[in-house]
């Protein structure tokens, strides 16, 4: 391979997917203290000093896609604050294209659950890359509605980002359970019991609701009916 084409390679998505692929193969089978740079280096197919020029540590290796994707996030939220879009929702969104990239690189973030979990260095890390997540969606919410409180958009943010980590777990856990249409339906409810559109007032708090349901219905799809009636804002 040509100087050129390994610079261009470096430069790709592709490049940095294959980091991470071959850093988890061979944290994997040799550990990651025992695992050498110069071995992630030749497994990927580029020298030391390319590798280097791209991540700055070994634990960069193996969350190399996140920052790609995080850039990527931040493009959407971008895009959906240009067009005008549902603030609240926009962030509901983001959350479901990084879902997305997960499940569709399953075997990839199966992989790095089962060497993460086992490096206590690798754990540190992936909170801290969780938190830029959650830290990218207050951002774009602080941006967009400056008169709400700091405190509902941090709530906001942390329940979107929970949802979605707690499925994502599942989900490399093998739970078939754990799809993107479970994801956006938390979301919705996360958004329909959080978000009040300008001029909407609460109901009363003596109000009372009678809901009518099927005998063969069960406790969540009746709570699901109750919820319904009780939300007085538009839900996407």
């Amino acid at each position: 391979m040509s100087a050129g084409a390994v610079a261009n390679e470096s430069d790709s998505a592709g490049f940095r997917m294959q980091v991470v692929a071959e850093s988890i193969r061979l944290f994997a089978e040799h550990g990651y203290e025992a695992t050498t740079v110069d071995a992630v280096a030749a497994a990927a197919g580029v020298s030391r000093r390319t590798l280097f020029r791209q991540f700055r540590s070994k634990e960069d290796f193996i969350f190399a896609d996140h920052e790609q994707l995080m850039a990527l996030v931040a493009e959407q939220l971008a895009a959906a604050e240009a067009a005008g879009d549902d603030p609240w929702w926009s962030v509901c969104l983001a959350a479901e294209e990084v879902f997305a990239h997960f499940a569709a690189h399953r075997d990839l973030a199966t992989g790095r659950y089962r060497v993460v979990s086992q490096v206590p260095a690798l754990r540190d890390r992936e909170l801290v890359t969780t938190y830029r997540y959650q830290r990218l969606f207050e951002d774009s919410l602080r941006r967009r509605l400056p008169d709400v409180p700091r405190v509902r958009q941090v709530a906001y943010a942390a329940a979107v980002t929970g949802a979605h980590n707690h499925l994502l777990r599942q989900m490399v856990r093998g739970d078939a359970a754990a799809t993107a249409d479970v994801l956006r339906a938390e979301l919705r409810r996360i958004h329909a019991t959080t978000v009040m559109p300008s001029g909407a007032s609460a109901p009363p708090t003596n109000a009372v609701t009678v809901v009518a349901h099927g005998a063969d219905l069960s406790p969540d799809e009746i709570a699901d009916i109750v919820r319904e009636r009780l939300t007085w804002h538009a839900v996407p």
